[in-house]
């Protein structure tokens, strides 16, 4: 299946593409589908499974259903007033998306967290019933959230793993590729660079137009969501009393940048800034771009405006090529192992993101193909292994300074692939096979559901 840029990056709210986005994408899928039935239903009834279920409280999976089934958007719902329309639910116990008439639907009863049934999919499963006045099943679909804001029912889900990966039915794009061989392979044979080859496949599926509005408007909504969180205070949401803490930083370093005693090494703090602020936006459910997941999502805005504003050769054509670059590098990813947490653990988040905003600066740099690979080849070694281990399910503690760390690994990848010739020991292919593998052996305590790690024993320290 190709994968584009904006699959790669929408534009969503927090604190979780595959907890908060996804489910509200499956509740739409499911108004859809349950349009055309012929038979009465009166009530919807959701249960959530595995990770959704262990940490769906945390992330506000349960919120995220309730909005979708009054058919409200990632995208386009109102922040200001998500608690209002989820008290109206609460208080009348029904939903009535446009187009449908009312359904009882009692949050209290008729959304569940089990538990104890773990769906034959992905660990990011759901149950949308609808059910008749006597209780009879109606229509009934099983959807899971795959990460990144991707979700596909059942049969979709089987079918994706027989032909390894998910059908594509649009029209064919001029260089296909699934893996970095076959990327550098293309660049090779054509010449070109790897962002100006994701273009060209771009354009064959829109016009030259539609694709450079849709990076810079990619591009604002990530800019904007680090200024908002450069300038917000107070306690995150959830029960843990987190401080927000950007905004505090930003300013003790707009301070010391005008004097001559600021350390070298500050620009990382600078990169640690703008990612925390972009994951305390979204730990608070706030708007921000997928990239390639929210619990990531503060990486690559963070490189791009560490490159705006501190590269002298940034320009607007070097921040489209980075996003088209990330954008190859997350699709590889992404094809052959996973960006879930739930699936393989932070490796596939933060990991991943890392190896997308470290590809995407080395092209902004002027690096070639085979320096770019290496970027994203060095950023993605050095997060294998990593586990998900949301303290109390949200998605705080460690998730916001993971972000930072990613954010820095990624310019060290770059510049440690820049000062290359591009030749390397470990083919990023190889290590994406080992995040895919890794993820697989790695115990299920450790990937999204607060049963191992530090959701375990910073509580019980």
């Amino acid at each position: 299946m190709y994968l584009s840029v904006f699959d790669l990056f929408k534009i969503g709210i927090g604190p979780s593409s595959s907890h908060t986005v996804g489910p509200m994408v499956a509740a739409a899928r499911f108004l859809d589908e349950l349009k055309a039935e012929e038979g009465r239903p009166e009530r919807i009834a959701v249960s959530l499974h595995g990770s959704l279920a262990y940490t769906g409280k945390g992330h506000g999976t349960d919120r995220a259903v309730i909005l979708g089934l009054i058919g409200e958007d990632p995208e386009t719902v109102e922040l200001e007033t998500i608690d209002e329309k989820l008290a109206t639910v609460a208080t009348v116990k029904s939903v009535q998306p446009p187009g449908h008439p009312a359904y009882r639907f009692d949050p209290e009863v008729d959304l569940t967290l089990d538990r104890q049934e773990k769906l034959p999919g992905h660990a990011n499963g759901m149950r949308f019933s609808a059910l008749d006045s006597d209780g009879r099943a109606v229509l009934q679909r099983i959807y899971y959230s795959i990460g990144g804001g991707f979700v596909v029912d059942s049969a979709e889900y089987q079918d994706m793993r027989e032909r390894g990966g998910a059908k594509d039915d649009g029209p064919p794009v001029p260089h296909g590729f699934r893996n970095a061989k076959e990327m550098l392979a293309i660049t090779e044979e054509t010449g070109l660079s790897i962002a100006e080859m994701k273009r060209r496949n771009e354009e064959a599926r829109m016009s030259r137009d539609v694709l450079d509005a849709g990076l810079k408007r990619i591009w604002a909504v990530m800019d904007s969501c680090i200024d908002r969180g450069l300038d917000q205070a107070g306690e995150l949401p959830g029960g843990l009393r987190v401080k927000r803490r950007a905004a505090a930083i930003h300013e003790k370093l707009k301070a010391e940048w005008q004097t001559n005693t600021r350390p070298l090494h500050a620009v990382n703090d600078w990169l640690g800034v703008y990612a925390m602020a972009v994951n305390e936006e979204n730990a608070a459910g706030g708007r921000v771009v997928t990239a390639p997941t929210n619990g990531a999502a503060g990486v690559i805005p963070a490189v791009i405006r560490y490159y705006r504003d501190f590269c002298l050769e940034a320009s607007e054509e070097g921040i489209a090529d980075f996003l088209l670059t990330a954008a190859a590098i997350g699709a590889i990813i992404k094809t052959n192992a996973s960006i879930s947490g739930a699936e393989v653990g932070c490796q596939g988040e933060v990991g991943s993101a890392s190896a997308m905003a470290a590809a995407g600066l080395a092209a902004a740099l002027g690096g070639t193909p085979a320096q770019v690979e290496n970027a994203a080849e060095i950023a993605l070694e050095h997060h294998l292994g990593m586990t998900c281990d949301p303290i109390a399910g949200l998605v705080q503690v460690p998730c916001i300074e993971r972000n930072g760390l990613g954010a820095v690994k990624a310019v060290t990848a770059a510049s440690l692939a820049l000062r290359g010739d591009g030749t390397h020991f470990v083919p990023l292919d190889a290590c994406i096979e080992t995040m895919r593998q890794t993820g697989l052996d790695m115990n299920e305590k450790y990937k999204e559901t607060s049963l191992g790690g530090l959701a375990v024993n910073v509580v019980e320290c």
